[in-house]
């Protein structure tokens, strides 16, 4: 029974590792769509602003951008 128990822990460890390795493989991807798109003239700390605006519901983003001008206002960046 423990060796049964000892072999799918390896092999959930091993599927781990695996997709880990497949994340940082990613990453380096996305790392050189920002990079391309820096030499052509884009500024990638807005492209990954934009992402993340993207990722987020309507209601959400909308409440955020509301508080941000409330709070820009309250600052004088208005």
């Amino acid at each position: 029974m423990a060796e049964a128990t000892d072999d799918r822990l390896r092999l959930l460890i091993e599927r781990i590792e695996r997709l880990e390795e497949e994340k940082k493989g990613i990453a380096d991807d996305i790392r050189d769509v920002y990079a391309e798109a820096k030499a052509v003239g884009y500024d990638p700390k807005i492209m990954r602003q934009v992402v993340r605006l993207r990722k987020m519901k309507p209601d959400d983003r909308n409440e955020m951008e509301m508080v941000l001008e409330t709070y820009k206002a309250a600052l004088g960046l208005g």
